[in-house]
């Protein structure tokens, strides 16, 4: 039974998240961000522009394709980690493509005051925010509950807070995204990660009633 209620539990979270997406979706369709949420928006703009590429690249294919091989890789010579491995890609996707949707639901398009990259794909929710929550900040919770050393489960997981920190903020520098995007996009990738966490938990379930039939 508690199983069952873990499920339930991960499945009631990501309709929350992904509920929420919507609501804010439906929101933004009808109108802005508040005033001083832009103004600190547009003060952003500008601001060390090629860095701010740099951390956007982080949250690209050219980047998470390589890494997403790299991973493959890894998950068959550290078999211990090779459930994370693929739970953490699954979850990836998973935020790609339910970001995607969404964007292709609210059509929301983007600003006009972007800097050194101009991207024409919808702006809400952003896919950057989605991935940066659904896979990076996913591994720094992976990391800080691994049995790895406690230096480690402090440092990297840290490091990967401050990149998800920054991958936001690079969206914003480039003039890319509303604040309220990163925000939806964010809410994208908890939706993702609570899916797929239910989704491991009931495949736990029905083997374990298999086995004891």
């Amino acid at each position: 039974m508690r199983s069952f209620a873990k499920v339930a539990a991960y499945l009631a979270a990501a309709l929350v998240a992904y509920g929420a997406a919507l609501a804010l979706g439906a929101i933004v369709g009808r109108s802005a961000d508040p005033a001083p949420v832009m103004a600190f928006a547009r003060a952003i703009v500008g601001v060390r522009p090629h860095l701010a590429w740099d951390f956007t690249l982080i949250g690209r294919p050219e980047v998470l394709a390589p890494l997403g091989i790299a991973l493959v890789v890894a998950a068959f010579v550290f078999r211990a980690w090779s459930g994370r491995i693929a739970f953490s890609l699954l979850s990836l996707l998973a935020s790609w493509r339910l970001d995607a949707f969404l964007q292709h639901l609210c059509k929301r398009p983007r600003r006009t005051d972007w800097v050194l990259h101009h991207e024409t794909s919808f702006s809400y929710p952003s896919s950057h925010a989605a991935i940066a929550c659904g896979f990076y900040l996913l591994w720094a919770y992976l990391i800080a509950r691994s049995n790895l050393p406690t230096a480690a489960r402090v440092v990297l997981p840290g490091l990967l807070v401050l990149l998800w920190v920054a991958i936001l903020w690079s969206r914003l520098a480039l003039g890319a995204h509303y604040p309220s995007d990163l925000l939806g996009g964010t809410f994208v990738g908890l939706a993702a990660l609570f899916a797929l966490a239910a989704a491991v938990e009931t495949i736990k379930v029905v083997g374990a009633t298999s086995r004891r039939a």
